[in-house]
Formats: C-alpha cells, structure tokens, sequence
C-alpha cells in the first residue's frame, strides 16, 4: 500500500476541480485526469485524517464496474494511460494505482441517487411523509426494510462545504429537459438493479447508491466521476442483514456512526478521527473490493 495520499499536487496538468475526494486536472481538450486521494468526508465535511488506500480501492472498484457495466450505458474511461498523460515518472509515482484518465464529458447537475432499501434521509422522509422524493410506499416498513421496488430519488450536486438537496424527478426535468430526465432515471435504475444482483451473489447487499452522469459532444449519456463504491454507496453484509436496525457496512457508515457519538456540530473544520477507527474503515473498505472483485 502506498503513503495516504490527502491532496495531489500536479505541475504538469491545470487543476480544474478539487472536491470531497477527487482531484480533477485538465489533459489536453478532450481528457481529465481523476486523482483520488485518501480524503474522507462526513456529513459532506472533509475530515483531517486520511484512510490509507482509500484512493486506490475507490479506483479499482469504480474501474471493475465501469467495464462490468459497459452494456447498459457508455461510461468516461479513455484509452489514453497515466503515462501519456503524465510523462514525468516522479510526478506520476504517487498517482499510481488511483488516477483515471477519462473522457472530458458535459456533467449533469444531478445525483441520480437509487434505494433499493430504506435508510438514511429516506427513511427520515417516510417518517414524515410516507414518501421519499415523491415516491409513495406501503405504511408500516421498518428501517432498513426492503423496498417492494428501487425507486429513483435524485438530489442536487452541493459544491464542496454544502448539502446535497433531496429533489423530485419533475424538478430533474426542468433542469435538464424531460427526455433526457426520464434517461437519466431509467439508466440508474437499470445500473443499480444489475449491480445488486451482482453484489448480492457476493455478499453484499447495495442498499442504494448515486450516479453521475454526462453528455458527450453527440449527446450521448455516459456513466461519469464514480461508480457503486463504498463512497457513494451503502454496501451491508447480507449474512447478517435484518430490517429493523441499521446494518453493519463496508462503508464509510463506520465513520459516520463515530462522529455521531461526538459533540461536533456537523461543520468544518471536521475532527480527527483515532487510528482504531482508520483502522476498522481502512478494512471495510478493502473486504468491499475483496467481495466485488475478487482482488486484495
């Protein structure tokens, strides 16, 4: 495993973008590189400390699906390798093994966001309403439970220190037109039911996830940024899944869980977190690639 990497400093490429995770550089016109470092976020706060390899599994397991999924939708990667777009071997060392050289696509302004279970803001929303993003479900389901069928609920795309938005899919709409819209949704949930299928054969039970998408200069829709990771997923143990609670993940929930039990206001500057918790996530993580892809 190499050093944990908190932030990428390129001399070679433009950065264009810092995020939560990703470290975006320009590569020519028609390319981006995506760095992703070892940062970790919370309640969308980065937080100090780093999850060593992090990076490097996010990648991995974005890539495995990228290729896995090429079927039901295009997605960013390019033929272009690190070294062509990073020529210098000192520069490119700590990239290795956590960057992508991937298409340079028109990103959509939206989180395609499916829940095959009920957790998190959803369950939150049901409480209130009985509905999650404008999507009606039977009385009586428990936390956790699972859902009679995915259901799309899209959110706004927060900059970096925001909050993400729960939306319906006519707000989506009026974003980006209603045909590309319903694309949009119809893609996510047929990339979510295919991957749960997968998982779930593994182990792993996808209890939702987001997507992003983008356009090429066709117009084409194209799978872009991550994919069914344990960031931008909730991935549980199927062997010990029962509704009711909120199950054990291979996710950075053990994160989440620790932070809930400090006096922190959920605002930046985000705490450190202690070596047992980096510890316990670092291996939820990797056990999470181990499970999907049958790599260490």
């Amino acid at each position: 495993m190499s050093q944990p990497l908190l932030q990428s400093h390129l001399t070679s490429l433009p950065l264009i973008h810092r995020g939560k995770v990703r470290d975006l550089y320009a590569v020519g016109e028609d390319h981006l590189l995506i760095v992703t470092t070892d940062r970790v976020s919370a309640f969308d706060v980065i937080l100090p400390t780093p999850i060593p390899g992090k990076g490097e599994v996010l990648t991995r397991i974005s890539e495995f699906w990228f290729r896995k999924l090429a079927h039901i939708v295009p997605n960013q990667l390019a033929e272009m390798s690190l070294a062509e777009a990073v020529p210098d071997a000192a520069e490119r060392a700590p990239l290795e093994g956590r960057s992508l050289v991937v298409k340079h696509l028109k990103a959509l302004p939206i989180e395609a966001v499916v829940r095959g279970y009920l957790i998190g803001s959803g369950w939150k929303d049901y409480q209130k309403t009985g509905q999650v993003c404008g999507n009606p479900l039977p009385a009586g389901l428990q936390l956790a439970d699972r859902l009679p069928e995915p259901i799309y609920t899209p959110s706004t795309k927060a900059a970096v220190g925001d909050h993400d938005e729960n939306v319906d899919f006519d707000y989506t709409a009026e974003l980006v037109g209603p045909e590309l819209a319903a694309q949009v949704r119809q893609t996510a949930l047929a990339l979510y039911r295919a991957a749960a299928e997968y998982a779930l054969e593994r182990g792993i039970i996808i209890a939702d996830t987001k997507f992003e998408f983008g356009l090429d200069d066709e117009g084409v829709l194209h799978l872009i940024d991550e994919a069914l990771t344990p960031d931008s997923s909730r991935f549980w143990p199927a062997d010990t899944y029962r509704p009711g609670i909120s199950p054990p993940s291979f996710d950075k929930q053990f994160v989440r869980d620790y932070l809930e039990t400090l006096d922190w206001n959920k605002q930046a500057p985000g705490p450190e977190l202690p070596p047992d918790v980096v510890q316990k996530t670092t291996e939820k993580y990797r056990e999470a690639l181990l499970r999907l892809t049958g790599a260490s």
